[in-house]
């Protein structure tokens, strides 16, 4: 994904301009960049999706620019390896694929989008602490019945 945006990383105190990724600690990748020359099956194997998946989130613009080599042959890079683990995360929180598609429209129009990009985020934020609560209490309840039924094989034989 040709999608740039200007991070201050926290832990460098340094402005970087690289794709919008996770912000977590930067991944390390197979290949340096200027290097990073990846075909899809080669990014099916880093990033554990289908060949299938990369082309739809191509049709449905969450990928909208994969370069191509001369003879029409994705070649995917760093950038879009790290974009692909984000998306990653954004999937498991739970966040619709709409959503997604709209973060990403927003980051390709630029820096005057931070403010719904950051209210994208925080939504998509208060709902997995809301499910996470869910799992929670489903976890507690869980944990009684199987301490119930630990209990109830200790216990001695009533007639």
């Amino acid at each position: 994904m040709t999608v740039m945006e200007t991070e201050t990383t926290p832990a460098q105190g340094l402005t970087d301009t690289k794709a919008d990724a996770c912000a977590s600690a930067p991944t390390a990748h197979p290949r340096p960049d200027g290097q990073d020359h990846y075909t899809i099956s080669e990014v099916v194997a880093f990033i554990g999706l289908t060949a299938h998946t990369l082309r739809w989130y191509e049709r449905i613009g969450l990928m909208p620019h994969i370069d191509r080599s001369h003879t029409g042959q994705r070649r995917y890079r760093n950038r879009d390896l790290d974009w692909l683990t984000f998306v990653g995360k954004l999937r498991l929180t739970g966040m619709p694929v709409a959503d997604m598609v709209r973060y990403a429209e927003l980051v390709r129009e630029g820096d005057h989008t931070f403010a719904e990009r950051h209210e994208l985020l925080e939504q998509t934020r208060r709902d997995v602490r809301t499910r996470i609560a869910e799992l929670q209490d489903t976890l507690a309840v869980l944990d009684y019945k199987i301490n119930f039924y630990s209990d109830a094989r200790q216990a001695p034989e009533r007639h």
